[in-house]
């Protein structure tokens, strides 16, 4: 399964960003998915996931009640909605497909000034 990321770029605080994630040549249902982000200097942490189906997401504590994650498989693609952006949103965002195996994105790079 071979990932592209997109939608990352600079944006202010509180501003909003909208990242996809779509698969190459294929659909991704039957896939969980998440979304990780690494900062300059620190370990990729988790920020959001969805199962197959759509119907159960969760999320970092650090991002709970300012992103959501949904997908669309109809188009192949995962969202992560980011509204409220703050400056320590700041990072490269990963997109990961899941099925027992793992398959991972290119990141795209979120910067928020404040």
């Amino acid at each position: 399964v071979q990932l592209q990321a997109c939608g990352g770029g600079l944006v202010q605080a509180r501003g909003s960003l909208r990242l996809s994630c779509a698969a190459s040549g294929r659909t991704l249902s039957g896939y969980g998915m998440d979304w990780f982000r690494q900062a300059p200097g620190k370990e990729r942490e988790f920020v959001a996931s969805i199962n197959w189906s759509g119907s159960i997401m969760s999320y970092a504590d650090s991002v709970k009640g300012r992103f959501t994650i949904s997908r669309d498989n109809a188009k192949v693609t995962v969202y992560l909605q980011m509204n409220s952006l703050k400056p320590d949103d700041t990072a490269s965002y990963y997109c990961r497909a899941r099925d027992g195996y793992e398959f991972w994105g290119q990141g795209t790079q979120v910067t928020v000034s404040s």
